[in-house]
């Protein structure tokens, strides 16, 4: 498979009025700050559960926001690259293309259970006799998108750093599949539809408590850094401030809104990070291909 070649899909979906008359913008505002968000698992749920966050920005901001939700990991970074988009919300693989195609600049970072890292895992039913990770050549594989960080470029790491798989993966495993979505790539492997599935680790809470205890996974990559919430180049420093302060002010544990972060992927709060943050996942999409 030849990642320089993949086609940058462009359809950006389901754009949504703005609220919010009267407010006095900024002498530098742009008419409307818009924001591109990426749909992990259900895209017409995400549109509804980002509605409310969006109004508070709108509040905070004194500016209409315009939103659109990602059909797929190609199109984050195409909104970014082509000025669709003034901010968004992005894995770190899409956050260092959209650095290096249009300067993208990371602002702050996911925190999941105390933590601004994670890790992808390969899972397996736990009745599938699979131990190893030498145990899956020649067996199907589901990752989730050519695009993602947890979802395929850190799972290919583990094989690759185990000494498996030193060219593409079609060299090791009989079948590979790009699943779509966390949620797809997890139950492809809980319904057997494929041997083993290449994912972050969260993917385990989208299955139901009792379908949890028939997976487990058999090996685990290195850290990587969280998701990142990113801004244009170019940007007025005062409106990213003033976004980013948004967002922040979520963490006060008394902040009469913060059950929004449950509408922004469930995360608990926002760290600030820096492009230094993500140095090390620049550094495998070079040497895995992703980048020049």
């Amino acid at each position: 498979m030849n990642l320089r070649r993949l086609r940058v899909a462009t359809t950006l979906l389901a754009a949504f009025p703005w609220a919010a008359p009267g407010r006095a913008a900024h002498a530098a505002d742009p008419p409307e700050f818009k924001i591109v968000f990426i749909a992990y698992e259900n895209p017409d749920q995400l549109v509804e559960d980002v509605r409310p966050v969006v109004a508070y920005l709108e509040r905070r901001l004194g500016l209409r926001v315009k939103h659109f939700v990602a059909s797929d990991y190609a199109a984050i970074v195409e909104a970014m690259r082509g000025g669709s988009a003034d901010a968004g919300f992005m894995g770190p693989l899409q956050y260092v293309m959209a650095h290096r195609q249009a300067g993208a600049v990371p602002i702050l970072g996911e925190l999941y259970r105390g933590k601004a890292t994670y890790v992808s895992r390969i899972f397996v039913r736990k009745d599938s006799g699979l131990k190893r990770l030498e145990d899956l050549r020649g067996r199907s594989v589901a990752f989730v998108d050519p695009l993602s960080s947890s979802g395929f470029m850190y799972p290919l790491d583990i094989f690759r750093r185990a000494g498996l798989i030193p060219g593409p993966p079609e060299a090791f495993f009989k079948k590979v599949y790009f699943a779509g979505g966390d949620e797809q790539a997890i139950r492809a492997v809980f319904n057997g539809f494929v041997d083993a599935a290449g994912i972050g680790q969260y993917a385990l809470g989208l299955l139901r408590p009792e379908e949890r205890d028939e997976v487990t996974h058999i090996a685990e990559s290195r850290l990587i850094p969280s998701h990142c919430v990113v801004v244009r180049k170019g940007l007025d420093p005062g409106l990213v401030e003033r976004f980013k302060q948004a967002l922040l002010d979520l963490n006060a544990p008394d902040h009469p809104d913060r059950d929004l972060l449950q509408r922004l992927y469930g995360v608990e709060g926002y760290v600030p990070v820096t492009p230094e943050t993500y140095e090390e996942v620049e550094a495998l999409a070079r040497e895995y291909g992703f980048l020049p």
